[in-house]
């Protein structure tokens, strides 16, 4: 077990949807600044290791669980804890709690470091990640297995500006954002996401075309991203029907 941080946040009107419950993709941006939070609080910010290592952090998959979603106006805890790592992946966990302490959302990353140069794969460094108290361990965590999706509906969007995060790459949620957006509306205004495995395979860059592919069985969807005929992200959504 690493170190635990945890902030107070307030759901605003800007990052809720027409369920008035928060935007996922918007929450999962606001847990990694909390994250990003503690890195400071440590002294190894993004900066810091940045220019000592001149690594970044990379978001390779994530294993959301969830029991309800937050909404408009609520007061809710984000827990983060670094938990362990290995060679090449580090792994993270972020908890999402009421203000009664009952658990919203349980969220599992793995991160990978970065040369920013070369966008090679770097071994992760002891002294980088001591800080943490993460436990170091030898095995790697299998994440989700995914198929090819063999009749799927696509949907064709151009990367734009604003799609891109500081570092000149596509926003980790905005990958979220286009596989929702292929999904019916009254489905989702009926429907919430219960589970959510989301694997990022490639990175997408500024000026690209993408296609965002569904095939969808009841409440499974399953869903890639593509970009000049590569695969770029996949994930698999269990949706619950809403109460009335």
């Amino acid at each position: 077990m690493g170190k635990i941080y945890r902030q107070n946040y307030r759901i605003p009107f800007y990052e809720t949807d027409v369920n008035h419950q928060v935007k996922l993709p918007h929450l999962l941006s606001v847990a990694l600044q909390v994250s990003g939070q503690q890195s400071l609080s440590l002294g190894v910010s993004d900066e810091d290791i940045f220019d000592q290592y001149h690594l970044v952090w990379v978001i390779t998959e994530y294993d959301v669980q969830i029991e309800r979603m937050p909404r408009y106006g609520e007061d809710i805890i984000i827990e983060t804890e670094a938990d362990s790592y290995n060679r090449l992946f580090c792994y993270r966990y972020f908890r999402i709690f009421d203000q009664e302490g009952n658990q919203l959302l349980s969220i599992f990353c793995h991160f990978v470091l970065i040369d920013f140069d070369t966008r090679k794969v770097a071994q992760v460094p002891d002294d980088l990640v001591a800080p943490y108290e993460a436990t170091k361990i030898k095995k790697l965590i299998r994440g989700q297995k995914y198929r090819d999706l063999q009749e799927a509906k696509e949907t064709f969007y151009h990367v734009r500006y604003f799609d891109l995060d500081m570092n000149g790459h596509v926003n980790n949620g905005k990958y979220l954002e286009w596989m929702y957006d292929v999904l019916d509306i009254d489905f989702l205004r009926q429907h919430s996401p219960k589970s959510i495995h989301l694997k990022y395979v490639k990175e997408i860059h500024y000026g690209g075309d993408i296609y965002s592919r569904v095939e969808q069985e009841g409440v499974i969807s399953r869903h890639d991203i593509t970009s000049n005929g590569e695969l770029n992200a996949q994930a698999i959504i269990e949706w619950e029907k809403k109460d009335v």
